[in-house]
């Protein structure tokens, strides 16, 4: 018996290839959206863990101005601390081969003999620096390929005042630098601009003027540490020493950015395969539900020769079975493409000495089950009626529909419809839920586009905020140490400079009741035009002559409102404490900050128009030379040329996005595919019958198509405004789910990304219904007449 079934379980299957066709595609779509981003979850968070186990990456850094090298064993003999590692780091200006403008390194000092205890190195090509070399330096990979350096290359810098030659001996990775950021509100990287140097310390320690000192530490703590406690005590052991706050990894940069990635991946391999599997479980029931109905006498005559109600189940969830293992196969193997191209996009952000792209077969299994699961309970409510249908009864006809005014009648407009439209309408009325189902299909095609299409739009928003409104300077110029009034006079006469605007930045902790924060406050001039301050709606405010303004995350973080006062702790020089009264809070997306008026922030520090560095309005025809000229300036620490920032924000973008939006683009098409193609399928199927007697009543084939496409093309028409309300929803949460400390996307979807969504669910659609339609050109009158209702 079990063969028979088998044998029209094939016949069934090839009459309803097609049907079964959109399934496995709805199918693989979901499998493929687990696959892809729960691999690239785990391959990211597996590389993490294990990068930072091998390589020993701290738990606790701070910096601070200057300290002995005898504090070092009081750091480690603090509780809970397991390892202490004292640094000289420093921001230098390098001249890179090759580069116009300057670049900036970052000094690192390194154990003259032996390996770090902690922040090890991934040595990648080259070798380790000899002992008692002092010109040799290791260079960060993303900054060496950058800039197509190699070992044996030299590179200039600015030591301490000196113009040195160092030659790069080695490039490495490092676990405090995954993510090789400058920081200071920079959220993208410029590795041309900005890279690593490591050094021994014998190396830097001289050349910076740190003999016998240190000015940063690393900390690992042992088990059952406590972070807070130990973070508090090394606070108060170099608060002398001119410590700027200790922090945890939390804090760290590049472990943030990319723990906040990790738990986003695993957040979207959760919630879009979902809406896939919902999409395919419905267009199962629907397949089945009709297959059912229309073998209803063999169903009763199956049950009448002796099949049980067991294997007339087991018969057609086989079939549901078998359209989602085929699905399965699909999307493993698609999963599989994507995660690793969407690791391989992730090694260009994320430095990795073994980013391993991992398919573990566990997730494999987890898939299975997941769409196996799915796709039961989708043809489960089918075949119920199947299973439950008395054998006497399974052998007669289905009764006849009831059929009654709908609200076209009930509203006395059906008179100025046309005879088409009023058939349209009915046969929607008649099947509410599933024209709803495939309604929401299809606003779901349209939402994934607007979300994946969203995301060049804010990040576009972002770059015009940035680039065009806040930064509206060509430079800006960072000295090494705080200057006098007069650098801003002298900067002002340097070759090309248009216009030049002072800023003072002072590390500083604000505290308000039990909550603090570390920060750096900009002192800028209150009627400055390069660094204006605006919010994410494009409004300028004007700094006030007295008070502190804050972003509005600060605000939030530290539960400070307008009007109430903090306490602002200076992390510099005298170490100053002051009440301050919070004049405004600012809408900022990038990062929280904290910015005072120039003159206010100087007197606050009781100094005279002592300056950080200035904000630089350039002739681009004089622009290489005043380049050169910074480039051997000693008082210049780094200088940030906004277009260069500007072309490799661009060019990081569009390889980031490009592969994301092609597979959202991807798996829209197969959803909105998926149900159309299923809803015309099943139209035509349904109403073969009634379509050919209208043939025969003289209907023409443009009519009995309009008839058939016309309820797809309805709700199609009603699902593009529905799914641009669902993408901005989805935009909206997904917003807010990404939202950090660091980085907040604003809710920006532009015009023509509403439209290329419409438009590429339209294309998909009408593609498929144009190959539905050949079927019905060729439908056999005679035939499909002799066919019983």
């Amino acid at each position: 018996m079990a063969s028979s079934l088998d044998r029209k379980l094939l016949r069934d299957l090839g009459r309803s290839w097609g049907q079964m066709v959109a399934v496995a595609a709805v199918a693989a779509c979901a499998v493929t959206a687990f696959v892809a981003m729960g691999s690239t979850y785990r391959s990211l968070l597996g590389s993490q863990r294990l990068y930072y186990a091998e390589y020993r990456f701290a738990d606790v850094f701070a910096s601070l101005q200057r300290a002995p090298d005898s504090l070092a064993a009081r750091i480690a003999a603090i509780p809970g601390v397991a390892r202490a590692e004292t640094r000289v780091v420093r921001d230098v200006t390098l001249d890179v081969p090759g580069l116009a403008e300057p670049a900036t390194g970052r000094l690192i000092s390194i154990p003259d003999r032996g390996r770090p205890e902690l922040n090890d190195l991934a040595i990648r090509r080259g070798r380790y620096v000899a002992p008692g070399r002092t010109n040799e330096v290791i260079a960060s990979e993303a900054f060496a390929e950058a800039n197509g350096l190699r070992p044996g290359d030299a590179i200039g810098a600015i030591l301490n005042g000196r113009w040195e030659k160092l030659t790069i001996v080695g490039v490495a990775l490092s676990p405090e630098y995954v993510y090789e950021v400058k920081g200071g509100g920079a959220i993208f990287p410029d590795n041309r601009r900005f890279g690593v140097l490591w050094a021994s310390r014998a190396m830097v320690a001289p050349a910076l003027g740190m003999q016998g000192a240190f000015n940063d530490v690393a900390v690992s703590l042992g088990a059952g540490a406590n972070e807070a406690e130990v973070i508090a005590q090394l606070d108060h052991l170099l608060a002398r020493y001119g410590g700027l706050g200790a922090y945890g990894r939390d804090d760290q940069i590049s472990y943030r950015f990319l723990s906040d990635e990790i738990a986003q991946n695993r957040a979207t391999a959760t919630i879009v395969p979902g809406i896939f599997l919902a999409a395919a479980a419905f267009l199962l029931y629907t397949v089945l539900s009709r297959l059912i109905a229309t073998q209803r006498p063999q169903v009763g005559t199956l049950k009448a020769f002796g099949y049980s109600n067991t294997a007339i189940g087991w018969h057609y969830l086989k079939m549901a079975l078998a359209a989602v293992g085929a699905g399965l196969v699909m999307g493993v193997a698609a999963g599989a493409y994507f995660g690793f191209r969407l690791t391989r996009v992730y090694q260009i952000f994320y430095r990795f000495p073994m980013l391993h792209y991992e398919l573990s077969a566990g997730l494999v299994i987890v898939a299975s089950l997941i769409s196996l699961l799915a796709g039961a309970l989708g043809a489960v409510a089918a075949v119920r009626k199947a299973v439950q249908m008395p054998p006497a009864e399974a052998m007669r006809p289905p009764g006849p529909a009831r059929y009654r005014a709908g609200w076209l009648e009930r509203m006395g407009i059906d008179r100025r419809v046309p005879l088409e439209g009023r058939m349209i309408v009915r046969d929607i009325e008649r099947r509410p839920w599933r024209a709803a189902f495939t309604w929401l299909g299809i606003a779901m095609s349209v939402a994934i586009l607007v979300v994946g299409f969203y995301f060049f739009d804010a990040i576009g928003y972002l770059m015009r905020l940035q680039f065009e409104t806040v930064q509206r300077e060509d430079v800006a110029v960072t000295f090494s140490d705080p200057r006098s009034a007069a650098s801003r006079y002298n900067l002002a006469n340097l070759p090309g400079v248009l216009r030049s605007e002072p800023y003072r930045a002072v590390a500083a902790r604000l505290s308000y009741e039990h909550r603090s924060r570390r920060v750096v406050v900009m002192g800028e001039r209150a009627a400055g035009i390069l660094r204006p301050l605006v919010d994410e709606k494009l409004r300028i405010h004007t700094l006030p002559p007295e008070g502190i303004v804050l972003t509005r995350r600060l605000g939030e973080l530290l539960g400070v409102k307008e009007g109430e006062r903090v306490t602002l702790e200076v992390l510099e020089g005298a170490r100053l404490v002051r009440q301050v009264p919070v004049s405004a809070l600012v809408d900022e997306p990038i990062g929280y900050s904290a910015y005072m008026d120039l003159d206010a922030l100087n007197r606050l520090l009781r100094e005279g128009g002592t300056t950080s560095g200035a904000f630089l309005k350039v002739d681009p025809r004089e622009a290489p030379r005043l380049y050169a000229l910074l480039k051997r300036t000693p008082a210049v620490r780094s200088i940030a040329v906004k277009q260069a920032s500007v072309e490799s924000f661009k060019d990081t973008l569009a390889e980031s996005v490009k592969i994301s939006t092609t597979i959202l683009v991807a798996l829209a098409c197969t959803l909105a595919f998926g149900m159309v193609y299923n809803g015309i399928r099943v139209a035509l199927s349904e109403r073969a019958r009634e379509l050919a007697s209208l043939r025969v009543l003289g209907f023409s084939r443009g009519e009995v198509r309009t008839i058939l496409l016309g309820r797809e093309a309805l709700l199609l028409a009603a699902a593009i405004p529905a799914g641009w309300a669902l993408g901005a929803v989805a935009c909206e949460l997904i917003a807010r789910a990404v939202a950090s400390d660091l980085f907040r996307l604003p809710v920006v979807i532009t015009a023509q990304t509403l439209a290329i969504a419409a438009g590429i669910v339209v294309g998909a659609s009408a593609l498929t219904a144009l190959g539905v339609s050949r079927q019905l050109d060729h439908l056999d009158l005679v035939e499909t007449l002799k066919t019983g209702e």
